[in-house]
């Protein structure tokens, strides 16, 4: 019987948890799904027989050890930072692992010591990364195998709002968490063009979108991620002359979240003073320009030059509450923590919402001297709250990876990210299973 250790049970996880539940008398698996929160634990192994439940501190070196030693196989669904313990000691216990998790530069060092162990590291295997590795891979794999020549490679991924449960003017609730929501896109962003280097600093990032448009789900915006470049040479793609990965929203959130970051609202550096005893509307003000007669209505919208007709804009912030009398009750937060504590009073999921993960793909090629355009999207939608999109597009494609390293099908030891077509056919022939599939369309080429 192989044993698989789960490390974390959080809301990411129960597809993750599902998907092994279901398969482990058929592949012979035992499942122990270890938590901080012994509960969290027990309601994800729900009783079955081939599952146990335990506490478990990730900080306790010789549980850990003790543990990895017992398994098999180790899921790590911890934080990014906390990966690297687990993964050192699945080397000295010659265990395999997989995460979620983006390859830090730490776990590409390790990359000897797991070859020499014999052992498999599996990265960047959920939805982004993950799935937009599978998608794009399949696809620049075969232009290439038919003699085309790729110049072209745009990708976007966003966890929004299915249509259904949006109901705010902003198109947007908090899908995934939210500080990361508030803090995304901080630093400068670099991608490529027409072989020209182009970069995009924090301060301009949310003005610097481009509209997308799919079928039956009508236009996105999406704004560049932080470094499009590495992508180069993991895809095998170092001569390709546009290179842009980006996040989509849905159409005028960028211009208004636009307002925040200029205002200073997403920085994480300092503490706002007397943060506890602050309302929305005086944290407001305190970044706006003193004026003693106008109000804190008045000095916003000069302060951003919105009009008196630009009703829509304004009516986003009315909506949030941020002028509104009421009491922060954060002591010592800085101006993000500020505001994600703001936001979560308005963009938290309702019991009965539905999140929806969406990806798009843009590939423009030349073969046999002809200029073609490629366009692939996934749109998956939730079904409640537990079995989320995101949690469907995480940890489906993260279990199924468990189930071919455990079967022998992805033996190549080392450190990995799903690039190769041994491992991205398989999951994405069995993720259409579960819904979640790619339409592709060949649209006339443009060009800009």
């Amino acid at each position: 019987m192989k044993k698989i250790l789960l490390i974390g049970a959080g809301r990411s996880t129960s597809s993750l948890v599902q998907y092994l539940l279901f398969n482990a008398e058929n592949e012979n698996w035992f499942i122990t799904i270890a938590d901080q929160s012994k509960d969290l634990a027990s309601e994800a192994a729900n009783n079955h027989k081939l599952a146990k439940a335990i506490a478990f501190d990730v900080n306790n070196n010789e549980e850990r050890e003790r543990l990895i030693d017992e398994n098999d196989l180790i899921i790590s669904m911890l934080p990014a930072h906390m990966h690297m313990s687990v993964a050192q000691d699945c080397i000295k216990y010659k265990k395999h692992m997989v995460t979620a998790s983006y390859v830090s530069e730490e776990m590409k060092d390790l990359d000897k010591d797991a070859k020499a162990a014999g052992i498999v590291l599996m990265n960047e295997i959920g939805v982004d990364p993950g799935i937009d590795h599978l998608s794009a891979m399949r696809v620049i794999d075969s232009i290439r195998e038919k003699g085309g020549n790729l110049e072209v490679f745009e990708t976007f991924t966003g966890g929004l709002i299915a249509p259904e449960s949006d109901n705010n003017p902003w198109g947007y609730k908090f899908t995934w968490n939210p500080r990361n929501v508030v803090l995304a896109g901080q630093g400068t962003c670099k991608f490529i063009q027409n072989k020209q280097y182009k970069y995009i600093p924090y301060h301009k990032l949310f003005r610097r979108t481009e509209v997308i448009e799919i079928d039956e789900y009508g236009k996105f915006e999406g704004y560049a991620n932080r470094d499009s470049l590495q992508y180069r040479e993991i895809y095998g793609l170092e001569n390709i002359p546009t290179m842009y990965r980006g996040t989509l929203r849905k159409p005028g959130f960028c211009k208004s979240w636009h307002y925040f970051v200029k205002m200073g609202l997403t920085d994480d550096s300092y503490t706002v003073e007397n943060s506890e005893n602050m309302t929305n509307r005086e944290f407001i003000n305190s970044f706006l320009p003193y004026n003693q007669t106008d109000s804190v209505e008045l000095k916003f919208k000069h302060y951003f030059n919105i009009r008196q007709d630009d009703v829509e804009i304004f009516d986003k912030f009315v909506w949030l509450g941020i002028f509104e009398e009421t009491k922060i009750g954060l002591k010592d937060a800085t101006p993000a923590q500020i505001l994600q504590h703001i936001l979560e009073q308005k963009w938290t999921l309702a019991p009965e919402d539905k999140d929806m993960i969406v990806m798009w793909h843009r590939f423009r090629y030349v073969l046999n001297g002809k200029d073609k355009e490629l366009h692939s999207s996934m749109v998956v939608k939730g079904d409640d709250q537990k079995y989320t999109a995101m949690a469907k597009t995480v940890g489906l494609p993260l279990a199924i990876s468990v189930k071919m390293i455990l079967n022998g099908t992805i033996s190549i030891p080392g450190v990995h990210v799903p690039i190769i077509k041994e491992i991205y056919n398989p999951i994405l022939d069995e993720l259409e299973n579960y819904g979640i599939n790619f339409v592709e369309k060949e649209v006339e080429p443009t060009f800009y």
